[in-house]
């Protein structure tokens, strides 16, 4: 008799539902079509939801969480004033608590402890406020013990000082108020179930207290600010490479929203680390914000970016084969920074990224006779323009790719999708009704790339697709 080690049978519980999981979707018919009713398109915050519960339940509790997020986003106006680029921001810490309402609704997950950077200050590495920066590490075992991956936490940016100064008494802004223990799910779960190709891995999220990306670096003494970014990610990454990264056979450095952004401003200085010896990668999850016009005619993400740029002293950080030839706002925007990078990379992004929708293409401010409003909380109620205006955004996204796909080494997966970040939440990243294209969920897309076994660039039809296809996350 052969006795399997724990692992081992985890393992093959993981291959198990990767050939049932395949089985199953090569099994539907993929062609492009349209949707069913508009009753299957959920409303806004479906993304606390996604998890079993029944319909009745379902509509209850949307109707409260409606409630919730209304008086929420009334408190935010309050705090901040009604400045719509200072608004939006501070909006990601209630989303974020959302998502972490989703992490522990389903099956009980990985909790993680937090590790501040003790030597962080002396190095001048610290949050807004001051405080210490820190991150969660699970350490890898047997066959990926000596793998590493990355996770940088998203939230939004800040770009006044008004802005940045509210931060601060939230965990974007301060370490004061990081929670001590997070729930690994999706890219970052220990379980091969949820997670078959990274689940034995070194996991690392680093906390995201900067408000820039981890890319400022300057100072509001009459504030009391510090914009630190840059050097809480070299901070993050010398302890890790003195906790067994610089030893890594293999690496990832991923990231969502905000996360994702920086996970591509940081992607060739990631790589910069390791020897020749170590395969280095990159993966930007929600992360291609999109210099784009709102419905009002404006640029309100390029406004904001301005803000953040100017405020915490970014330019000097950004890539030099940029802003040799562009203005160092429009070398904030991915758009303008992957055309340059060398270590391979995979882009994830959701068509109709729903914070980009939300928050950059048709804010309140951009439509001020609430043309929009309907279609802004459930993309059900958008009018075949309204469609119009988000396919041509789609198209921006897919033609600001299209030099970046040519590479084989790099990968891409461009869903249909009302959604933002996908490779944490577990619905998403691996599960029986994940998004798919072309047969393959995000994990199995992310994992065929990052070892070789084939080439991914997966592009989803446009919307509205049939109901196997779709999958809706309205902020």
């Amino acid at each position: 008799m052969i006795i399997k080690k724990d692992s081992e049978i985890v393992k093959a519980k993981g291959e198990r539902k990767y050939l049932a999981l395949k089985a199953k979707k090569e099994s539907s018919d993929e062609e492009c079509s349209t949707s069913g009713s508009k009753d299957e398109e959920y409303a806004m915050v479906n993304l606390i939801l996604s998890y079993m519960i029944s319909e009745q339940d379902l509509r209850m509790m949307n109707k409260y969480c409606e409630w919730v997020l209304i008086f929420m986003i009334g408190f935010c106006v309050l705090v901040n004033g009604f400045d719509e680029t200072e608004f939006h921001f501070n909006t990601s810490d209630v989303i974020s608590l959302l998502e972490a309402s989703s992490a522990v609704a389903g099956p009980k997950p990985l909790l993680v402890g937090l590790t501040l950077i003790s030597g962080a200050a002396a190095k001048g590495a610290v949050c807004l406020d001051g405080t210490l920066p820190g991150y969660h590490l699970h350490r890898g075992f047997e066959s990926g013990a000596n793998s590493w991956l990355i996770q940088l936490e998203g939230g939004g940016w800040c770009n006044t000082v008004r802005s940045c100064v509210y931060r601060k008494t939230t965990r974007r802004g301060s370490s004061n108020f990081f929670e001590k223990q997070l729930a690994f799910t999706g890219i970052l779960s220990n379980k091969a179930e949820e997670n078959p190709d990274f689940f034995n891995w070194n996991r690392v999220k680093v906390r995201y207290c900067d408000g820039a990306s981890f890319a400022g670096d300057s100072e509001d003494k009459a504030n009391n600010l510090q914009f630190r970014g840059q050097k809480i990610w070299l901070a993050a990454m010398e302890d890790l490479m003195l906790k067994g990264m610089k030893n890594a056979d293999q690496a990832l450095l991923s990231g969502c929203s905000a996360g994702g952004l920086a996970s591509i401003l940081h992607c060739d200085e990631f790589g910069s680390l390791f020897s020749g010896r170590t395969k280095v990668k990159c993966l930007a999850d929600a992360g291609m914000f999109m210099d784009a016009t709102d419905v009002g005619g404006g640029h309100t993400l390029r406004n904001m970016y301005e803000g953040v740029v100017t405020l915490q002293g970014i330019a000097k950080n950004l890539s030099p084969a940029c802003t040799s030839k562009l203005n160092p706002t429009s070398c904030f925007f991915p758009q303008n920074i992957v055309p340059h990078i060398k270590t391979p990379m995979f882009i994830l992004n959701a068509a109709y990224d729903s914070w980009q929708v939300v928050s950059s293409l048709s804010t309140p401010a951009a439509d001020p006779n609430g043309a929009w409003k309907a279609c802004r909380n459930n993309p059900g109620n958008c009018s075949p323009s309204q469609i119009n205006f988000f396919q041509d955004f789609r198209n921006q996204m897919l033609n600001a790719l299209k030099g970046f796909s040519t590479s084989k080494e790099n990968g891409l997966f461009v869903n249909s999708c009302f959604a933002h970040c996908q490779t944490e939440r577990q619905d998403t990243w691996f599960a029986d009704d994940s998004p798919v294209i072309n047969n393959k969920a995000i994990a199995l897309a992310v994992g065929d790339w990052f070892f070789d076994r084939s080439s991914v660039k997966e592009t989803d039809c446009p919307y509205p697709l049939k109901e196997s296809s779709m999958f809706f996350e309205w902020l």
